[in-house]
C-alpha cells in the first residue's frame, strides 16, 4: 500500500469511530411548548367520540319559525322511532333535522327505505355517535373459541 492510501484508511477509521461514539451520545431535546402541544392534541383526540358515518337528513328549515318547525319534526320522529337518535343542527340560516347513526351507506339506505312513506329524506355523510362495542366484539365466548 502506498503512504497516501494508508493515511486515507487511518483517517476514515478515525472518522467512523468518532461518528459511532458521537451517535451513541446524541441526545435529542425538544421545546417544552411542542411537548405540551402534542400532549394537548392527544388529550383532545381522546375526547372525540364520533367517527365518520352516515345519517338521513329528513328536513331543513329556514325563515320564521324554522327552529320551532325543526323541533316539532324531531319530536314527531322520536315518537315514531324511539330507538333511533334524532339531531337538530343549526347550519346558518337552516335548522336541519338528521336521524340515525349509521356506519355504512347501506345501513342508512335500508333505514331510509323503511321511513320513506312518512319522512322524505336523503343520505348524508356525517360524524356519528357509534354504539359502544359489546363484549362479543372483543373476544368470542369460551364455547365459540374452541379452547377446551
Amino acid at each position: 500500500m502506498r503512504h497516501a492510501d494508508i493515511l486515507r484508511w487511518a483517517v476514515l477509521t478515525v472518522l467512523l469511530a468518532a461518528a459511532s461514539t458521537t451517535a451513541a451520545q446524541t441526545r435529542i431535546t425538544g421545546d417544552v411548548a411542542v411537548t405540551r402541544m402534542v400532549e394537548k392534541h392527544v388529550e383532545l383526540n381522546g375526547m372525540v367520540k364520533t367517527i365518520p358515518g352516515f345519517r338521513v337528513q329528513i328536513a331543513s328549515f329556514s325563515g320564521i319559525n324554522s327552529k320551532t318547525s325543526a323541533f316539532n319534526l324531531r319530536d314527531r320522529f322520536l315518537l315514531d322511532y324511539p330507538s333511533v337518535q334524532a339531531y337538530i343542527v343549526f347550519d346558518e340560516p337552516n335548522f336541519k333535522v338528521k336521524v340515525g347513526d349509521f356506519r355504512t351507506r347501506l345501513e342508512a339506505y335500508a333505514f331510509l327505505q323503511q321511513i320513506k312513506e312518512t319522512y322524505k329524506g336523503y343520505i348524508i355523510k356525517d360524524n356519528i355517535n357509534p354504539e359502544p362495542p359489546t363484549q362479543s366484539e372483543f373476544a368470542p365466548d369460551d364455547e365459540q373459541s374452541g379452547d377446551e
